[in-house]
């Protein structure tokens, strides 16, 4: 296994959508860092900070969405590997895989510290308790990422400082799941529902819940799902916007709907990049954009007409200094005026989690236990009740479906509700229609293997007691 780069953030505590730049890893030594609640804080937003250094904030995409019939490899990608990606011609030697992979365990090696180190400190017990099971929900994120990914991974549970000498052999699915599960739960019972404005933005009991909903969900273990789904819809913690542009714009995104976000800042150091990596290139004077993340014809042609959410998503068209510029369809969901000719680098948070999704998953566990019940009905036609934005005579109300339409009708909608949200993908794979829907999207390359990402080389190549997952 790869050497982990371990590196802390001493920070005093602000909110958690401030976000934090780290100092150089010389000067801080992990032994003898965790002394102090203040310790203990800086510590837990390292962890945070793991998750918009890289990780959400480009690279996660492109094996969710990029990967799927929503996205495609623009004008903008000139490194091969991504090429590779988008035509199902990927292999072991990849920098995107890479950087998946050392980007996730050096997330998981940061909660570990604070999983490890935070309860031997003196300090208020409930913020203590707190703080662990924020990392707690952080790791088990991470892993629940991997095992999905990648399959078969290594279950690393403590911090490491160096890794020489030291090879871990992969755990099984069924036993990252269970710790997966075990984090979740743990965390669910300490952690509260809401936040003072200050610490809007951490890990709460709904965002344990929920990613415990979705982990039930993707191992068809229906009936816990759907208990999951409606604890949280009873706690009367998350409403819908009225609006789904107000999920996608600084100061009303960490409001009502967000269960869990990555925090964002409208700057290059703490921006979001996936504005910049979907933005025109050279089309609209003054704004920065590559077009290397590109939404396909098939996604625009999958929302119905009059959805509001395909308007906030996709444009082919943008108003600047009272003139219209036009462009090919181009992504525009993260897109934040206040960037506009700054960094490039959105402010818009990235959902990890929302009430949307829940609704959705809900549904979806009711219909395959029972048929398309009368409640299932109802959470759904609420999503799209959502997306007429006050229109009349669009998105009408689902019924008359069989239990196989009805499903149809859920992935459908999870499709056009979470583009470039990380959720296509593994909706696709979890439902087994990856090879079928990639396949009928002209990628004549995939494979049944491709479910799975393969292990990195370079981490064979490090690690001895690692193996390739079938067919690559």
């Amino acid at each position: 296994m790869k050497k982990i780069l371990f590196c802390l953030i001493a920070l005093t505590l602000g909110s958690c959508s401030e976000l934090l730049e780290e100092v150089p890893a010389d000067t801080l030594v992990s032994s003898n860092f965790y002394q102090t609640q203040s310790d203990a804080l800086a510590g837990m937003n390292a962890v945070y900070g793991r998750l918009n250094k890289g990780l959400y904030n480009r690279n996660f995409y492109l094996y969710t969405d990029s990967f799927t019939d929503d996205g495609a490899a623009g004008i903008g990608v000139n490194n091969p590997f991504i090429r590779a990606i988008d035509n199902f011609t990927h292999a072991p030697v990849n920098d995107r895989f890479d950087l998946a992979w050392q980007e996730h365990y050096d997330g998981i090696n940061r909660a570990n510290e604070v999983i490890e180190k935070v309860p031997a400190i003196n300090m208020d017990t409930q913020l203590r308790n707190r703080i662990v099971g924020e990392a707690k929900v952080v790791r088990a994120l991470l892993y629940f990422n991997l095992v999905r990914l990648f399959g078969s991974v290594p279950l690393v549970l403590s911090p490491t400082a160096s890794t020489e000498g030291l090879d871990v052999e992969q755990a099984s699915v069924d036993a990252v799941y269970e710790q997966v599960k075990k984090d979740l739960t743990d965390a669910e019972t300490v952690l509260p529902l809401t936040y003072s404005a200050g610490d809007v933005g951490r890990a709460t009991k709904g965002a344990a819940s929920g990613l415990l909903a979705r982990l039930y969900l993707t191992r068809n273990q229906w009936t816990l799902a759907a208990q999951k789904c409606k604890e949280i819809i009873d706690s009367k913690t998350y409403e819908l916007w009225d609006d789904y542009a107000k999920i996608f714009q600084v100061g009303t995104e960490n409001q009502k709907e967000a269960i869990f976000s990555v925090q964002f800042a409208s700057n290059v150091s703490n921006g979001n990049s996936m504005m910049i990596l979907s933005m025109p290139r050279g089309k609209v004077p003054g704004l920065t954009g590559n077009e290397a993340d590109m939404p396909t014809d098939d996604l625009v042609k999958a929302y119905e007409t009059g959805d509001r959410r395909r308007e906030v998503t996709v444009r082919n068209s943008l108003d600047v200094g009272g003139r219209t510029y036009s462009f090919t369809n181009c992504f525009f969901k993260y897109y934040d005026p206040a960037a506009f000719s700054a960094s490039g680098d959105s402010g818009v948070n990235y959902p990890v989690l929302r009430y949307a999704d829940v609704l959705l998953m809900y549904a979806e566990a009711l219909n395959e236990l029972n048929g398309p019940t009368t409640e299932a009905y109802a959470l759904v036609n609420q999503v799209r009740a959502r997306a007429r934005n006050g229109k009349t005579g669009v998105l009408p109300n689902l019924t008359g479906l069989t239990k196989d339409t009805f499903r149809d009708a859920v992935l459908n909608e999870r499709r056009v509700e979470f583009a470039f949200e990380g959720i296509r993908w593994f909706d696709l794979v979890r439902t087994g229609r990856m090879v079928a829907v990639m396949k009928a999207h002209g990628k004549a390359s995939v494979q049944p293997f491709h479910v799975l990402l393969p292990i990195p080389q370079r981490e064979i190549d490090t690690n001895r007691k690692l193996k390739q997952n079938q067919g690559y």
